[in-house]
């Protein structure tokens, strides 16, 4: 069965409660309402029983998710965010559920793996493996957002354990090392466990999948060294790093993972980038790893960014309210575009296809009104077609999202035979990417070096990046520099480029630190005035309509704490130990 397919069954059977109210570390399924030893009796219950782990504990991590990895990355601007202007702290709505969500995945992951490994059923051994195999890759993603966000926490291998030694306020914070270390753990046991190829090909994770994850968290873990880190006791969790080379064993075992999944995986890079995004690819070979959203009775299975990023009156649900943000100006810089000019340079097609600008014409949103034009909308609106538009311009930056929109219900219906509803489409949220991982190779395969010609690498970050720009030639040599800018531009709005600051920081504290600084994070004044002037008279007045970027915002005040998010309050006062150093956890009793 497809993973967008199955019934909210599996979900209530699982779920047994509400995730977005946890602030414990501990939350454990209901085991009243079934019983697991006669549940998990066949492959298909077996697969059935892990299928909500893609969607419905992940669901409150969602906002957090894009506002740490693109808000606080300086790629998307959102007013006066406490994530756009570094002013965080631990009473964040949005930052507790992120954690409460982080926390509810590994716990549900963990839970669903004892049952199906515990479960007397006829179940096949192999499929009873793969879906045991997919349990300890959620929980090991869990964990890798975990450390990246908060730094150190703390591992809690068995939650069930945990709970019935009632042990939740005695938990203590690991070693950062110590983290990176269990992730590794529970991938290559993952890795023993899963399938090379997902015979049902559906969008499960694989060995490969499970490889490219490995190799992305290798590339992290390089980086951090504890003989090179401070830690602050007064912050609880901050740290401060100091310039080193990264670790080359962790980078050449990236390496060799990435290059493993290139070479071997039999998947592909997509030929046109903006279609990985669509409705009809939910499942492709782009996608290693996707939140595996569905339209159903039971909330939190459901995608919800269409609200939160899209346009005012972009679909017909009355859900749309984040059209006074948009793709940050440093961004647009980046794909060398001008907001403040009536000429798009469309030289590279992730543009187009992650930032709509003035100009753009999408024939895959609106398609039953011939395509969607993004200033006809605001200003015009598709009224004949129940569509009246906002009526004026909304992004102070000149641009609005597109990676995470469905479009219209038509659109929606088209792929998934049903309308949208409010605040639920079922287009799939994209992870890890082939992509990704091409430049995961490139970066580790250099290692500490600052270039390289090596032809495995130069063929890799080509394939990359001729997909989408224009009279692209073939390398002769790349530069580290070349890479990161390139991660950004293929990644960019997809939640990663946080983390990739994370990682930075760790090995190259200043170079982090100075790049954020420098970016352009504010947004432009009278766009409005501008647009809508050059929309009713064909004349493009920028001097007359008073359109300029703003430099009267200070740039944000980034300091080595700012790349460890604080820890939740209610976590903190939940649990006092939080407020502790980490201390070294002992990985050899973990077993499976």
């Amino acid at each position: 069965m497809k993973l967008y397919n199955f019934k909210s069954v599996a979900c209530i059977a699982f779920m047994g409660l509400a995730l977005s109210s946890c602030d414990k570390y501990l939350e454990r399924p209901t085991e009243d309402g079934y019983d697991t030893s006669n549940y998990y009796s066949n492959d298909a219950q077996c697969r059935a029983g892990v299928n909500y782990l893609y969607n419905s504990p992940w669901y409150d991590f969602m906002r957090g998710f894009f506002k740490v990895g693109e808000v606080m990355s300086g790629n998307y601007y959102m007013g006066s965010s406490p994530y756009l202007t570094f002013t965080l702290d631990g009473s964040d709505q949005d930052l507790a559920n992120m954690s409460a969500s982080l926390w509810a995945v590994n716990t549900h992951s963990s839970t669903v793996y004892d049952n199906i490994k515990n479960a007397t059923s006829g179940a096949s051994e192999a499929v009873k493996n793969a879906t045991m195999g997919e349990c300890l890759v959620w929980k090991a993603m869990a964990y890798f957002y975990l450390v990246r966000s908060f730094g150190a926490v703390p591992i809690i291998h068995s939650p069930i354990n945990e709970i019935r030694s009632q042990n939740s306020t005695g938990l203590r914070k690991a070693k950062i090392s110590n983290i990176y270390d269990y992730i590794v753990i529970l991938l290559n046991k993952a890795i023993e466990l899963l399938p090379e190829k997902d015979p049902t090909n559906n969008g499960r994770i694989d060995k490969y999948a499970a490889k490219g994850l490995l190799a992305k968290v290798y590339l992290t873990k390089s980086g951090f060294s504890e003989s090179n880190t401070t830690y602050n006791p007064g912050t609880y969790s901050y740290i401060t790093c100091t310039a080193h080379q990264r670790n080359a064993e962790d980078l050449a075992k990236a390496a060799e993972l990435a290059y493993d999944v290139i070479q071997n995986s039999g998947r592909k890079l997509m030929e046109n980038y903006s279609d990985i995004f669509r409705g009809e690819n939910n499942v492709c070979d782009e996608a290693l790893i996707s939140w595996a959203w569905t339209m159903g009775s039971h909330w939190t299975c459901q995608n919800s960014f269409h609200c939160d990023l899209s346009i005012e009156g972009f679909d017909e649900n009355g859900d749309c309210w984040g059209g006074w943000g948009g793709p940050s100006v440093d961004l647009q810089d980046a794909f060398n575009e001008n907001a403040l000019s009536p000429n798009r340079q469309n030289v590279d097609d992730r543009r187009k296809a992650t930032c709509m600008m003035p100009g753009d014409v999408y024939d895959y949103f609106y398609a039953d009104c011939g395509g969607f034009e993004f200033l006809k909308f605001c200003y015009g609106g598709y009224a004949a077609d129940g569509h009246p538009g906002p009526g004026q311009w909304e992004s102070p930056t000149g641009a609005g999202e597109v990676k995470h929109l469905y479009g219209n219900n038509a659109d929606h219906a088209r792929f998934y035979g049903a309308n949208a509803g409010r605040m639920a489409s079922a287009l799939y949220t994209h992870l890890l990417r082939l992509a990704d991982v091409y430049l995961i190779f490139c970066e580790a395969a250099m290692g500490n070096s600052s270039s390289t010609t090596d032809a495995r690498v130069l063929e890799a970050f080509y394939q990359v990046r001729h997909r989408s720009v224009k009279g692209y030639q073939y390398p002769t040599s790349i530069t580290w520099e070349d890479v990161w800018k390139e991660r950004r531009l293929e990644l960019a709005c997809e939640g990663d480029r946080w983390y990739d600051y994370v990682r930075r920081y760790y090995y190259d504290p200043q170079g982090a630190i100075n790049e954020i600084k420098g970016q352009r994070r504010n947004g432009y004044n009278a766009l409005n005035e501008l647009y809508k002037g050059y929309y009713e008279s064909g004349a493009w007045d920028l001097a007359g309509s008073g359109a300029a970027y703003d430099e009267n915002t200070a740039a944000p005040n980034v300091t080595d704490r700012s790349f460890t998010i604080p820890l939740p309050s209610a976590d903190i006062s939940y649990n006092p130990l939080l407020m502790e150093a980490p201390e070294d956890y002992d990985l050899s009793g973990i077993s499976f």
